[in-house]
């Protein structure tokens, strides 16, 4: 079941960009747009005549992009899944790849929360049909979603009444604008709509939610993305990501 309703005002952040001198190119997910965008300004301030430019969307779509020649510097993924992808297509440094930072999915509602849900066994509930997640097949948050609805013994319920997003981001909107039920996102996410969205549920995922970044293993890779790099996993850098809701790894 598909809502066609949806916006593509994200499709702007995933359009490919030419690289030129002084130029550092960030593939990142969606998840990560927010921190990310303040990432980058920080350290365009910090480097004067340097520009990051970043472009997001669900991890395994921008690998797909970066695999079939758009070029990056650095790919930032959800998970270890898109990240071991990466690794197997040759389309990153291996020496490069560390995990920066963790998160966790939450259910979330409309704040209003129209069908009274409180926890996954509220979504057995009456009059709750449309549940959203991330697709598996192409999202991080989707496949640590069925994982632990598996786990919890949700899955069938969720997968019955499923709207797929395909991307975090896209899952969120549906949940603000009242088009679902329910959904399941990053607590990152639906801190940023949190007069939106509410949280009714922290779920526990068989694998933690650590997110992986690594230099993109390409010609012409520009040499600042090493230090861009070194900036994600430096005290102030850090300091921004937990701004924006994630913690250590």
């Amino acid at each position: 079941m598909k809502i066609r309703t949806w916006v593509a005002a994200c499709a702007l952040t995933s359009m490919v960009m030419p690289a030129f001198a002084g130029e550092v190119l960030v593939s990142a997910a969606a998840s990560l747009t927010n921190a990310f965008k303040e990432l980058a300004t920080q350290y365009e301030t910090a480097h004067p005549g340097t520009k990051v430019l970043t472009t997001f969307g669900a991890s395994d779509v921008v690998l797909r992009q970066i695999t079939e020649g758009a070029p990056a510097d650095v790919f930032a993924s959800a998970d270890q899944k898109a990240m071991d992808k990466a690794e197997a297509a040759k389309a990153v440094d291996p020496a490069t790849r560390v995990n920066f930072v963790r998160n966790e999915v939450v259910l979330v509602v409309p704040a209003d929360n129209p069908r009274g849900i409180a926890s996954l066994a509220d979504l057995k509930k009456d009059g709750v049909t449309r549940i959203a997640l991330g697709n598996p097949a192409s999202v991080p948050v989707g496949r640590y979603t069925q994982a632990a609805l598996e786990k919890a013994g949700a899955w069938d319920t969720v997968k019955a009444h499923e709207i797929l997003g395909e991307n975090v981001r896209q899952v969120l909107s549906y949940v603000e604008r009242g088009e679902v039920d329910a959904g399941f996102v990053f607590a990152t996410d639906a801190a940023i709509m949190k007069d939106k969205v509410k949280v009714v549920q922290a779920i526990e995922t068989p694998t933690p939610v650590v997110y992986p970044i690594a230099l993109v293993q390409r010609d012409g890779r520009a040499p600042e993305a090493a230090d861009f790099l070194k900036f994600v996993m430096s005290a102030d850098g850090q300091a921004v990501l937990a701004r924006y809701g994630f913690a250590k790894p």
